[in-house]
């Protein structure tokens, strides 16, 4: 392909754009990074970077916000990465996240088939879907392949099969250059706090700091997730774009494989206080879960060569690092 001098990212201010932007700033330095933003998004994520990159104000669900941006930055690649991203709030506020999963997504699509019509302009643009498409997965599918059935088991799962299945249309349709992935379970520092991983390591640092009890709460410690450091999944984003044909789609996920409990012990291993209770809360399970994510990687493997490389331990302790960080400084602050 050609070379990229250009990329817009959606979601820029978010956990996983944020660490892309880190990531091509320091892999190509050459190429500018713009970022679709709506004027109230906090900017902590980037706060680092703000001199190094452009943000665009506009809306996925304004289509003329959309074509303003793309007409005026014309980026090589659009990495599609907002979303509403947190399945259990998909069930309490379906037809929001509906709305800014699939009609926004569509109208980004839409956006560029416009510019493409009327100028030419034709970017390749990866459009992340999730491995939550594949829903609850029987035992002889694991590890899950690409062309296993999607049984999408919650709103937002709807939403990123629905998203997915645009994707591919606009490419068959009008040779949109989509390509697709199917992210599994990725984590790291920035998380946000409502997420497993992300929450057990929060109350840790908060129990460590003493501004909460002992105690940490959680949902459902029986799911089987397999873990991906963001770091190297944003990697895996960049090799995608670089190497792989539109139209295509990719699991992409980690290769250490446990119990969200196991994951769990592993963060109370790291904790400075000893015997930490743990309890289940109700509100913290979903009305149906995903039990079951294990992914096969091995089509993106052979299409770029790509590995993940960082041990999830890491992982963990640098995402329990960020928390004490975050804690240490609103103590020093008050």
């Amino acid at each position: 392909m050609a070379e990229i001098k250009r990329v817009l990212i959606t979601g820029i201010t978010g956990f996983v754009g944020s660490h892309l932007a880190d990531f091509i700033l320091a892999d190509s330095p050459d190429v500018q990074i713009s970022g679709l933003a709506r004027w109230r998004a906090p900017k902590d994520n980037i706060q680092h970077i703000l001199d190094k990159i452009t943000l665009e104000p506009g809306d996925l669900q304004d289509l003329p916000s959309l074509i303003a941006v793309l007409s005026k930055q014309k980026p090589d690649v659009i990495f599609h990465l907002a979303a509403q991203s947190y399945v259990p709030f998909s069930f309490t506020a379906p037809v929001a996240t509906l709305s800014t999963n699939v009609i926004g997504t569509c109208n980004l699509l839409e956006a560029v088939r416009e510019l493409k019509n009327s100028s030419g302009y034709d970017p390749i643009i990866h459009i992340c879907s999730s491995s939550e498409v594949y829903g609850q997965v029987r035992k002889n599918e694991v590890p899950i392949k690409e062309k296993n059935p999607f049984r999408p088991a919650s709103p937002y799962a709807v939403s990123k099969v629905a998203e997915d299945m645009l994707a591919f249309q606009y490419w068959l349709s009008w040779r949109i250059k989509t390509i697709r992935t199917r992210m599994f379970t990725h984590t790291g520092p920035r998380r946000g706090e409502v997420f497993a991983e992300s929450t057990f390591a929060r109350q840790i640092a908060a129990i460590e700091a003493e501004l909460s009890p002992p105690l940490v709460k959680v949902g459902n410690l029986e799911s089987i997730r397999t873990f991906l450091d963001v770091r190297d999944a944003v990697k895996a984003y960049w090799l995608l774009v670089e190497k792989c044909p539109p139209g295509e789609v990719y699991n992409i996920g980690g290769v250490e494989t446990m119990t969200v409990g196991a994951m769990l012990d592993k963060l109370l291993t790291l904790a400075k206080v000893k015997n930490i209770k743990v309890k289940v809360e109700p509100e913290r399970l979903r009305p149906s879960d995903v039990t079951l994510q294990i992914p096969c990687i091995d089509k993106f493997t052979e299409a770029t060569g790509w590995k993940p490389v960082i041990k999830f331990d890491k992982t963990l302790a640098d995402t329990l690092d960020y928390w004490r960080d975050y804690f240490k400084g609103r103590l020093q602050g008050s």
